[in-house]
């Protein structure tokens, strides 16, 4: 969709997961399968479809994983929870390195940045300690925060409102089909994150002037 973006775009808005910081890996997920101690399919069949009220800051830590203990049938003791929780936020602190250097370029030749992040509150403090280039993003929308998690209309609204824009100003970038789709549906652009060359392309058709901070 590179080429139907040619003016009008003043903020690109960004999701987290998937696009600057990296998904989790096998290594990291076979740490929380076996502490959760239950079958793989059933544990993360548990995990992503209670996490939603974690994300929008509903539940701590320990909660929703008690929550996904009880779907599993089983009651996790007050330190397995708190591994559980540790194990989790390890599981998606890494960051592509590439990425960052992008956004920091786009930040430095003026472009405005936004955040859009279904993200507990564990996390976001985490990468927040660790993380000093998220100061290039003029919003920084955590779901736990705003208490609204993609893809309901009122996390887009809610960036909306925040950066003063209108909708058809945004381009939404992220990795996930129905969070871009939501977005389009409420006026936004969208672009469905593959791969950092492809973004560069879309970003520099997108704005009217990208010029050097997309740099190849």
């Amino acid at each position: 969709m590179g080429a139907g973006y040619r003016r009008g775009v003043s903020v690109l808005l960004f999701d987290l997961f998937g696009v600057i910081a990296r998904t989790q890996s096998p290594a990291s997920l076979a740490e929380i399968e076996g502490l959760g101690e239950a079958p793989a399919a059933e544990f993360w069949a548990a995990y992503w479809e209670l996490r939603q009220p974690y994300d929008r800051g509903e539940e701590t830590g320990p909660e929703y994983f008690q929550t996904v203990g009880r779907r599993l049938g089983r009651t996790y003791s007050a330190q397995r929870l708190r591994e559980l929780v540790d194990a989790d936020v390890r599981s998606w602190s890494a960051v592509d390195d590439q990425m960052v250097d992008f956004v920091r370029r786009l930040a430095a030749g003026g472009h405005r940045l936004g955040l859009l992040s279904n993200i507990p509150l564990e996390h976001a403090d985490d990468f927040e300690r660790r993380q000093p280039w998220l100061e290039v993003f003029e919003v920084r929308a955590f779901s736990c925060r705003i208490r609204h998690a993609k893809p309901e209309p009122g996390a887009y609204t809610w960036c909306l409102h925040a950066l003063g824009v209108a909708a058809e100003e945004v381009l939404f970038i992220d990795d996930r089909e129905p969070n871009v789709a939501a977005a389009r549906s409420l006026g936004l652009r969208g672009h469905l994150f593959t791969s950092l060359s492809c973004l560069r392309e879309v970003a520099r058709s997108a704005t009217e002037d990208i010029g050097g901070a997309t740099g190849r």
